[in-house]
């Protein structure tokens, strides 16, 4: 009876341990499209920001797209576009390889289009503008921030994502193209055909000179993004005017899109001698953060011009100084982008674009989607970059009045 007994469990083990031989599938089952999605699949399972994932069973997702057909690469982008789209994130994305080619040149070099930084309203799904480049064919054809591209050369930018819509409106330099746009900012909101003619767009982060006109020598500094050499251009920037004797300093950040989270914090580094630069948050609710204890370059009274295309790392600098008193924020209510995507590289070349951190300033503010209110509210109309800094420009003067009257102090 016991021998029965032994030789029953025996072939019961040997059928369980055929079956799981028979139903698990091995690495090598896998395709190389099926690799690559899964591959996606695992850098989103382990740093996306929301561990709900949307509120939905990521194990699933998976299984349900490793089911689908993909017969060529382009097939395979497409489902990894699909399993991105359950999360409802327009941040996380899939770059297809010239788009994450274009990415990177965009914090280091140059390009050549109709210069706008462009996002996907979270509420409507339109593609918003987040600020046009300064003096770029956007910026001098009335382009504001905020406001949405319907079209681009008749193409419904509903049926586009967000590294399509931008890729259209690159091109050739001398290029043609239309952008049919809403306008956020006009009473009553319009619509508008307008055609651009691509042209260079300048990507040199830093433009900087010494104000003379007032009762004191004033250094402007205009900060256009957060590139890879910016903390380098605005250190060299400060130490100019420094020599010219400046006294004071406006920092322009309007109508800056961001760009990169550490040259955000290093910028802030070189204004504030001591305190926390910003607080990040990750999806198990653990506090980051990014302290400034350098030797700064000047302890100059500084005014920040802000506006509503001020946006990310500009928001994440402009937080840090303004809670930790070493400077007041002039102009209007900035973007409210407070989410951090980090950029990962797949084996063909092309990438993911992953939210992987929400940021609070040193008061533990979230701004995401509100924005930081400025000290000083000066609403502007819209004004060309020739404009900048004169009497049309009525957030610069506010900010020289502040200086000038000793209004605005350093507190370290």
């Amino acid at each position: 009876m016991v021998k029965k007994a032994f030789w029953v469990t025996l072939l019961l083990l040997i059928w369980f341990t055929s079956t799981l031989f028979w139903f698990t599938p091995t690495a090598q089952a896998f395709t190389e499209e099926q690799k690559l999605l899964l591959q996606s699949w695992r850098i989103v399972n382990q740093s996306y920001v929301d561990e709900t994932f949307n509120h939905q069973n990521w194990w699933f997702v998976r299984q349900k797209f490793i089911k689908k057909p993909m017969k060529d690469r382009e097939e395979t982008y497409q489902a990894i576009e699909e399993m991105l789209a359950l999360l409802d994130d327009p941040f996380t994305r899939l770059l297809r390889p010239e788009q994450y080619h274009s990415l990177q040149v965009n914090t280091s070099g140059e390009l050549s289009g109709v210069g706008l930084q462009i996002n996907i309203d979270p509420e409507t799904k339109l593609v918003e503008v987040v600020s046009p480049l300064a003096g770029s064919p956007a910026e001098l054809a009335g382009i504001e921030p905020r406001d949405y591209i319907l079209e681009i050369d008749g193409v419904d930018t509903k049926t586009l994502t967000l590294d399509e819509s931008a890729a259209r409106m690159r091109g050739a330099i001398g290029t043609k193209v239309c952008i049919k746009v809403q306008s956020h900012n006009r009473q009553p909101e319009t619509i508008r055909n307008l055609n651009l003619v691509r042209d260079r767009i300048s990507l040199n982060p830093v433009t900087a000179n010494l104000d003379t006109n007032s009762n004191k020598s004033i250094g402007y500094v205009r900060l256009n993004q957060f590139s890879a050499n910016a903390t380098q251009e605005v250190a060299h920037a400060i130490a100019k005017l420094e020599q010219e004797g400046a006294e004071g300093y406006i920092l322009d950040l309007r109508n800056n899109p961001g760009g990169l989270l550490q040259a955000g914090v290093e910028i802030a580094r070189l204004w504030l001698q001591e305190g926390t630069i910003v607080y990040t948050v990750n999806r198990q609710g653990t506090l980051g953060n990014f302290e400034s204890n350098d030797q700064v370059i000047t302890k100059a009274p500084l005014v920040l011009l802000v506006n509503q295309g001020t946006a990310s790392a500009s928001e994440i600098l402009a937080g840090a100084l303004q809670d930790n008193g070493r400077a007041l924020l002039v102009g209007e209510k900035t973007f409210g982008k407070g989410l951090i995507q980090s950029l990962f590289e797949l084996p063909d070349s092309s990438g993911l674009a992953v939210t992987v951190a929400k940021y609070e300033t040193p008061n533990h503010t979230d701004i995401n989607k509100l924005g930081i209110q400025p000290d000083f509210v000066v609403p502007q109309e819209p004004i060309t970059y020739n404009q900048i800094g004169t009497d049309a420009d009525l957030q610069y003067q506010t900010a020289i009045k502040l200086l000038t009257q000793a209004t605005a102090v350093a507190s370290n």
